[in-house]
C-alpha cells in the first residue's frame, strides 16, 4: 500500500475502509481466504515446475508422472475457483459500498440549505452522484478484489525465487523498489488529472442539464448552432483530457517491460552458468524462471492498480466534498411548539444574497396577522420573494428576527416548521409521476379519495379526468404534457391536501386563464379561511379582499393598510394601482 498510496491520499482511503468497508468485513474476510488459497496455488505451481522439469521430462520418472500431473490440475482448478469466488464476493462488496456513499451523498443534499444549490449546479451535483461514485464503486471493487489477491501472490512468489536461489533472488528483487518509486511519482499526477477530468465531466454535465431545461428558449432563440458549438468545446476538453489520463497511465507498462526484460537477461547468463556449474539444476532454474515471469503479473495489475486507484481516490474527495459541506441552516434538532394559527412578525430584518450588490431587505418589520390576509404587492426586486424565503427558512436573517408564533424560526426545527406551512409559487414544480403521486406529494400519506377532494377544490379534477389514463397518468417531466394553468392547478391542490396553518401564495393565479382563475380565486378565500396567509400579487385586483396590503419597495415596508385606506392616502400604493387598473384594462 506505500506505494500506491501517498500521504494525501491515505486518509481518503482510510476514511472509504473505516465508514463503508468496515460493515461487510464477514465478506471481504470470506474473499481473503479464497485470496490466500489462489495465491498459494500459484506459489505451489512455480515449485512443482522443479519436479516436473527434472524428474519427468530429464531423468523420466514413471512413478512421478500421474502424481505430478495431477498435482498441476488440482493448483489450476483450485486457482480458478478461488479466483471466481473472491471476484463475486469482492464485487458484491464494492457494489453494496457504493450505494451506501450514493445514499450519504443524497441525504446529505437533502439536509443542505437553498443556497448551496444556487451555488452549484445541478449538473454538477449530479455527475457527484453518479459519475464520481461510478468512479469510486470501480476503484473499490478492483482495488478490493486486486490488490490482496495479487500482493499474496507476489510475496509468495517471491518466497519461492528465494527458496530456489537467494543470490538470484536478491539480484532480481532490485526491480520491486525501482517500479515501487516509478509507480509512486505517477500516481500523484494521475490523481491531479483525473480530478480535473472529473471537474471537466461535472461542467459538461452541468451545460446539458441546463441546454435541456431551456430547450424552449434555445429554439425560439435559433441558439441550437450556438449551443452545439459550447458543447463540443466541453466534450473537446473531456476528451483531451482523457488523452492524458490514458497517456501517463500506460507509461508503467512499457517501463516495466524494459526492466523485466533486463532482469531476464542477467538471469538467463547468470542460470545458464549456475546449471552449467551444477549448482542449480535446470529444473530448478526454470522453476525459478517460471515463479519470475508469474510474478510479473501480479506487479503489473498492482501497477495498473494504483492508475486506477488514484483516480477513484479523486473521484472520493469530490464526493466527500459534498458530504462534508456543512449546511448554514440547521434543519433539525431545533424546539417543535404547536403552531396551530400563528401570527408571523418581521423585527428589524436585514438581509442580503450572497454575491448581490445590495440588501434585499434593510431593517424590514412587518406583521401578518394570525387568521388573516396579508398581501404584499410592489415593484419587482422590491424584497416580496424574499420575505417568503425568510419564513420557510430556506435562509438565515443578517439581523434581526422573523418570529412565528412568538418563536424565532432560527430556534424552530426547520422541518416541522414548513410541515406548518404550503407554498404555491408562479414556478410550479411537476415530477414525473402521475398526477395522483404529484398532488400526494403534499401530504404523506394521503387517501386517493383525500387526493381527488383536493384536485376538486383546485378545480384540477375535470382535467385529470379527462387524461388517458385519469389520475394514474404520469404527467412527464415538469409537467410537459400540461398547460401552464393546469401546472398551477397541480400545485393548488397540494396546498388543500397539506391544510397547512400558514398559506404563502406566490403569484399563485398568474397562470391561470380568467375561467380558471374565476374558479380558482374562489377556492382560494375558502382555503384562507382559518389561515395565516401571506399573498405576492402583482395584479392588485387579486389582493383587494386581503385584511391588509403591505407595499414592499427597496427591501422596506413603505405603506401598509387596508385597500381603501391605502388609495385615501394617494401615494406609492395609489399610483402603483392607477398603473395596474390601466394595465390591466388594456390586457382586457
Amino acid at each position: 500500500m506505500i506505494t500506491l498510496l501517498d500521504r494525501a491520499s491515505r486518509p481518503l482511503m482510510n476514511r472509504i475502509l473505516r465508514t463503508y468497508v468496515r460493515p461487510y468485513a464477514p465478506w471481504v474476510a470470506q474473499a481473503m481466504v479464497w485470496m490466500v488459497v489462489g495465491a498459494g496455488m500459484s506459489a505451489v505451481f512455480a515449485a512443482l515446475v522443479q519436479p516436473v522439469f527434472d524428474d519427468v521430462l530429464v531423468h523420466a520418472r514413471r512413478p512421478m508422472v500421474l502424481p505430478l500431473a495431477f498435482g498441476v490440475l488440482t493448483c489450476l482448478v483450485m486457482r480458478g475457483l478461488a479466483t471466481y469466488m473472491q471476484t463475486v464476493l469482492m464485487n458484491r462488496t464494492g457494489q453494496h459500498i457504493v450505494s451506501d456513499i450514493q445514499s450519504d451523498v443524497f441525504g446529505h443534499l437533502m439536509g443542505l440549505d437553498l443556497a448551496y444549490f444556487h451555488r452549484n449546479a445541478s449538473g454538477t451535483l449530479l455527475s457527484r452522484m453518479t459519475a464520481d461514485t461510478s468512479v469510486m464503486r470501480m476503484a473499490v471493487a478492483e482495488g478490493l478484489t486486486n490488490l490482496g489477491k495479487n500482493t499474496l501472490t507476489l510475496i509468495l512468489l517471491i518466497g519461492v525465487m528465494f527458496w530456489r536461489d537467494w543470490v538470484l533472488a536478491l539480484a532480481v528483487f532490485v526491480i520491486f523498489p525501482v517500479t515501487s518509486i516509478f509507480v509512486s511519482k505517477l500516481g500523484k499526477r494521475l490523481r491531479k488529472l483525473s480530478q480535473r477530468t472529473q471537474e471537466s465531466v461535472a461542467g459538461m454535465a452541468a451545460l446539458l442539464t441546463q441546454t435541456f431545461q431551456g430547450i424552449r428558449q434555445v429554439k425560439a432563440y435559433g441558439r441550437e448552432g450556438w449551443e452545439a458549438a459550447r458543447m463540443r468545446a466541453r466534450i473537446d476538453e473531456v476528451r483531451d483530457l482523457n488523452i492524458k489520463n490514458v497517456r501517463t497511465g500506460t507509461i508503467n507498462a512499457p517501463v516495466n517491460d524494459v526492466l523485466v526484460g533486463l532482469c531476464m537477461f542477467g538471469l538467463i547468463c547468470y542460470g545458464a552458468q549456475q546449471v552449467r556449474l551444477e549448482h542449480l539444476t535446470a529444473g530448478e532454474l526454470t522453476s525459478f524462471i517460471t515463479a519470475f515471469l508469474m510474478s510479473y503479473e501480479p506487479m503489473k495489475r498492482i501497477a495498473k492498480l494504483n492508475n486506477t486507484l488514484q483516480i477513484g481516490l479523486g473521484a472520493a474527495a469530490r464526493v466527500f466534498e459534498v458530504i462534508d459541506t456543512k449546511p448554514a441552516i440547521r434543519e433539525s434538532g431545533g424546539v417543535t411548539p404547536p403552531l396551530a394559527l400563528p401570527e408571523i412578525r418581521f423585527d428589524c430584518v436585514n438581509f442580503a444574497y450572497d454575491g448581490a450588490e445590495g440588501p434585499a431587505l434593510n431593517n424590514a418589520s412587518l406583521t401578518a396577522a394570525a387568521g388573516k390576509v396579508t398581501a404584499l404587492v410592489g415593484p419587482s426586486g422590491g424584497g416580496k420573494s424574499t420575505i417568503l424565503n425568510l419564513i420557510l427558512r430556506f435562509y438565515d436573517v443578517n439581523a434581526g428576527a422573523v418570529r412565528v408564533d412568538g418563536h424565532d424560526v432560527r430556534e424552530l426545527d426547520a422541518g416541522y416548521l414548513r410541515r406548518h406551512i404550503a407554498l404555491v409559487s408562479q414556478e410550479v414544480t411537476i415530477f414525473d409521476d402521475s398526477a395522483l403521486a404529484n398532488i400526494a406529494y403534499g401530504r404523506d400519506g394521503a387517501t386517493e379519495e383525500e387526493v381527488v377532494a383536493a384536485a376538486r377544490a383546485a378545480h384540477a379534477h375535470e382535467f385529470i379526468s379527462r387524461l388517458p389514463h385519469g389520475y394514474a397518468t404520469r404527467l412527464g417531466e415538469n409537467g410537459v404534457s400540461l398547460s401552464g394553468g393546469q401546472r398551477q392547478r397541480i400545485a393548488l391542490a397540494r396546498a388543500f391536501l397539506k391544510d397547512a396553518p400558514i398559506l404563502l401564495l406566490d403569484e399563485a393565479t398568474s397562470a391561470l386563464d380568467s375561467e380558471s382563475e374565476g374558479y380558482v380565486q374562489d377556492s382560494l378565500r375558502r382555503l384562507e379561511k382559518g389561515r395565516t396567509t401571506l399573498v405576492i400579487a402583482h395584479r392588485l385586483s387579486t389582493v383587494l379582499h386581503a385584511d391588509r396590503i403591505l407595499l414592499v419597495a427597496g427591501g422596506r415596508i413603505a405603506e401598509e393598510g387596508t385597500h381603501e385606506t391605502l388609495l385615501a392616502k394617494g401615494g406609492q400604493y395609489a399610483a402603483l394601482y392607477s398603473r395596474n387598473q390601466l394595465t390591466e384594462s388594456a390586457a382586457a
